[in-house]
């Protein structure tokens, strides 16, 4: 019998007061009642809205009928066939906006949680599998990836389908990009991280931690020096942005970059971590996407008394999503909307003690179609703090385009590729997810990967006619 109800199943999780002192996972997953339950409210639409609205383009419905039949293992199979990463999917997309967004479901109540079911699915294959994977024949080419996050794992991931040989090159001594680097543990455990690659490894890629391409090797050296074929750059976008206020530089001011990376990366919330990092009382993160609050959230479970987002736009304009949003405020982070930095405050010594904003209200839009803030006049004010997080972006980090001959890139920094393929200006050589795009999501790099792949393929298969 299909499942009428006008609500997704309830996801179970930490409690709000618990889970802001630990880093442990804070939504809990499904039961296998509970995921089959809700996968029977889908009605396998004829049209499949749902698959035209997810850049990896998983037969979402076709996945979805194998859960409310119990066959967890070919729902697994379906997914894992358009996609390289389907736990860390399920966890982090944004499926609001994508999936879930153009589920029917949704018309006439909440749609398909789509994305906490392809978490189940992943999940019970993880815990059960006992199969290793078949790797594919060989076709005699060699591929080289430049990062290891979810734009070039996706990409190595769908050539290794093809029997290319990839090889994965990260600058940092852990493979998975701002897998690991950026996304918190509480949302994003290392553990399943870990996994997704293992099983990509399986597939016969491999990964060279601790090579910096640009100074270990150059994307000229991959091409001419050692056997590739292709590069595909996947890079990201790790440089991050500071606001030109006074005060930028004092003792205690992060980049969120930095602030996650230490914590997510490093584990300074471990007793015996090695990497240092400031567990202040009152902290201030100024910016409203995701990465703000994943720092706010970290900044909780550090132990701040105070944690206050400063954001200059309403809520209706926060960039975050909205469940990260209330997970935020469940946990007592402070919102300051419509508020703009103008100083970090210091004291004699060099070390921040508060911020000094201004008062924000939103006049005509902008390029963006946002409504763009304007300062309101005599309206500042200060919050006092010892650690200042700045969220307000990135950008592409410059070293692979000042060290890669014919490489176009944008003014701010981004190569330049083609939107459906990733081709650059250089023979031979793709690009995708951040490192194009700039800061954007997992997914939308996962896409741009698996376009990139299929582009690769096509031509090295063109030139070996």
């Amino acid at each position: 019998m299909p499942n009428m109800s006008l609500k997704k199943n309830e996801m179970p999780s930490q409690l709000p007061d618990v889970r802001n002192k630990n880093f442990s996972e804070v939504a809990l997953g499904y039961s296998e009642e509970q995921a089959i339950d809700e996968a029977k409210r889908c009605l396998n639409c004829k049209n499949k809205p749902c698959v035209g609205a997810c850049p990896v383009r998983v037969d979402i419905p076709a996945f979805i009928a194998k859960v409310a039949s119990g066959d967890f293992e070919a729902a697994y199979d379906i997914i894992s066939a358009s996609s390289s990463l389907p736990a860390v999917c399920g966890r982090v997309c944004p499926q609001e906006n994508q999936c879930e967004g153009k589920c029917v479901r949704g018309i006439k109540g909440e749609p398909v949680a789509i994305g906490r079911l392809e978490r189940f699915v992943a999940d019970w294959h993880n815990a059960h599998s006992t199969e290793n994977q078949v790797i594919p024949a060989s076709n005699g080419h060699k591929v080289a990836v430049v990062g290891s996050g979810p734009a070039g794992l996706a990409c190595a991931g769908d050539l290794a389908k093809k029997g290319y040989s990839v090889t994965v090159f990260e600058a940092l001594h852990t493979p998975g990009g701002v897998l690991v680097y950026g996304i918190p543990e509480f949302r994003l455990p290392k553990s399943i991280v870990a996994k997704e690659i293992q099983s990509l490894c399986e597939l016969g890629v491999t990964i060279a931690t601790n090579t910096v391409i640009g100074k270990t090797f150059s994307v000229d050296e991959l091409l001419t020096e050692h056997g590739f074929e292709a590069v595909f750059i996947g890079s990201g976008a790790g440089l991050p942005k500071f606001m030109d206020i006074p005060g930028i530089n004092l003792k205690g001011v992060y980049s969120a970059n930095e602030f996650l990376t230490r914590v997510n990366l490093m584990k300074a919330y471990l007793p015996d971590s090695d990497t240092p990092v400031q567990k202040a009382k009152r902290v201030v993160v100024v910016g409203g996407g995701n990465v703000a609050m994943d720092a706010a959230r970290c900044a909780k479970r550090l132990g701040a008394d105070e944690v206050t987002v400063v954001y200059r736009r309403s809520l209706d304009e926060l960039p975050a999503r909205k469940e990260e949003v209330e997970h935020a405020m469940e946990e007592g982070i402070v919102f300051k909307l419509l508020a703009n930095p103008i100083a970090v405050l210091g004291d004699d010594n060099g070390f921040a003690e508060g911020i000094k904003c201004i008062e924000m209200q939103l006049g005509e839009p902008d390029a963006s179609g946002r409504r763009r803030p304007v300062e309101k006049k005599d309206s500042e004010f200060e919050i006092k703090c010892e650690s200042v997080i700045m969220a307000i972006g990135t950008s592409p980090n410059p070293l692979i385009k000042s060290t890669t001959n014919g490489l176009d890139t944008h003014a701010w920094g981004g190569i330049v590729a083609d939107e459906k393929t990733g081709k650059t200006s250089k023979e031979g050589v793709f690009a995708g997810g951040d490192a194009v795009t700039g800061a954007a999501t997992v997914i939308l790099a996962m896409g741009a990967g698996k376009n990139a792949a299929q582009a690769i393929d096509e031509y090295i298969q063109n030139k070996s006619k």
